[in-house]
C-alpha cells in the first residue's frame, strides 16, 4: 500500500514537471515574441506598404491581406474535399479502398511542406508561367486535406451507433441520417481539428516561396505574386538590416495574434449555450 502510493505520487511529480516544462516553453516563446515584436508593431506597420530599401519604416499590410486571402482559397479547396472523404471513410467504406485512402492521407500528412510546394511550383507554376495567390493556395490546400479527413473520420466514428440506428428506424434515407444526425453531433470536434489544420498552415513558408513567391505591392485578384507574412517574416528575418530584423519580429507577432485570435472565436461560437452564458 505505502510503495503503491509512493509511486503514484512520484509518476504525479513527474508529470506535473512535464507539464510546466512544456508550458514554460510556450510562455518563454510568447513572451520573446510580445518583448520584441510589440516594441516595433504600430497602426502604420498594420496599414502601410514595405518601404523601398534604405528607407526606414513602413508596414506589412499587403502581406497580412495576402496571408487571408491564401489562407482563405485553401480552405475553401481543403476543407471540403477533406470533409466529404471523411464521412466516406466513417459512414460509407468497405475495407481495401479506403485503407488505401487512410494510408495515402498518412503519407500525405508526412510530406516535407517544400517538396508539397515544388510539387505546386510543376504543377501550376511552371504551365502558368508565373507566380499567383491561387499556386499557393493550392499548395496549402493540399496540407489541410489530410487533417481534415482524418479528423473527421475519428469524430463522426464517436458518434453512439444508437444515433444512427434511431434515425433510420424512423424510416430516413442514410445519407439523410448522416447530413442531420451524425454530422450535427460531431460538428464540434469536426470544425475544431479543421481550424487546428489552417492554423498549421498559416505558418508555412515553404510552400509559399515556390508558389506565391511574394509582392511588395498590393496584389488584386487570384493570378498574381502575392505576399504573405511567412515569407515576409523569411525575408526580413534573414536580410542584413537591423528595421526589417524589428519588422520581422512584429509580423511574427502579428500571425501568432491573428492565429490565437481565430481559435478564441471559434471556440466561444462552437461553446453550449448555457456556457457562453455562465
Amino acid at each position: 500500500m505505502i510503495l503503491r502510493k509512493l509511486i503514484n505520487a512520484v509518476m504525479l511529480t513527474l508529470t506535473a514537471l512535464c507539464a510546466l516544462a512544456t508550458v514554460s516553453v510556450l510562455v518563454f516563446i510568447l513572451g520573446y515574441l510580445l518583448w520584441y515584436g510589440g516594441r516595433s508593431l504600430s497602426w502604420s506597420f498594420l496599414t502601410q506598404l514595405p518601404r523601398p530599401l534604405g528607407e526606414t519604416g513602413g508596414g506589412m499590410a499587403n502581406a497580412i491581406l495576402g496571408s487571408a486571402k491564401i489562407l482563405l482559397l485553401a480552405a475553401a479547396i481543403g476543407v471540403p474535399v477533406g470533409f466529404m472523404g471523411g464521412v466516406y471513410l466513417a459512414e460509407f467504406g468497405g475495407k481495401t479502398f479506403p485503407f488505401l485512402v487512410r494510408y495515402t492521407a498518412d503519407l500525405l500528412n508526412g510530406v516535407p511542406s517544400i517538396v508539397i510546394g515544388l510539387f505546386t511550383y510543376a504543377l501550376v507554376v511552371m504551365p502558368m508561367r508565373h507566380f499567383s495567390a491561387l499556386a499557393g493556395g493550392i499548395a496549402l490546400s493540399m496540407m489541410v486535406i489530410p487533417t481534415t479527413l482524418r479528423t473527421t473520420e475519428q469524430f463522426l466514428r464517436s458518434v453512439p451507433d444508437s444515433l444512427r440506428e434511431g434515425a433510420l428506424a424512423l424510416g430516413t434515407y442514410k445519407w439523410k441520417a448522416i447530413a442531420t444526425v451524425v454530422v450535427p453531433a460531431a460538428m464540434r470536434g469536426v470544425l475544431t481539428g479543421t481550424i487546428l489544420g489552417v492554423a498549421r498552415i498559416a505558418g508555412e513558408t515553404a510552400p509559399l516561396l515556390f508558389t506565391s513567391f511574394s509582392n511588395q505591392y498590393w496584389s488584386s485578384g487570384w493570378n498574381r505574386p502575392t505576399a504573405s507574412l511567412p515569407v515576409m517574416i523569411f525575408n526580413y528575418a534573414i536580410s542584413p538590416y537591423d528595421d526589417w530584423h524589428r519588422q520581422a519580429w512584429a509580423a511574427g507577432l502579428v500571425l501568432l495574434s491573428l492565429m490565437l485570435a481565430a481559435n478564441i472565436v471559434t471556440r466561444f461560437v462552437l461553446a453550449p449555450k448555457s456556457a457562453r452564458r455562465a
